[in-house]
């Protein structure tokens, strides 16, 4: 129960801020705005490709986290 009431505010609170949406960078938004739809795709791959590393290092260290905090309790 505990789990979930961290996981659902964790969510929360990242869904509310505002500028995780654009960070606001009249540069980046005119950029990719200009490109036509084969480059907004290849934006699109882009920010996947840097980010599956990023999310695949931090959901192994929570899990091994998780796993160490179960063996000391059990």
């Amino acid at each position: 129960m505990r789990l979930k009431f961290a996981f659902v505010t964790l969510v929360a609170i990242l869904a509310s801020a505002q500028g995780a949406f654009a960070q606001g960078c009249a540069l980046c938004y005119t950029s990719a705005s200009a490109v036509g739809q084969a480059g907004q795709r290849s934006l699109d791959y882009g920010i996947l490709a840097l980010l599956t590393p990023a999310l695949v290092l931090f959901l192994s260290v929570m899990f091994l986290l998780y796993r160490r905090a179960v063996s000391a309790t059990a």
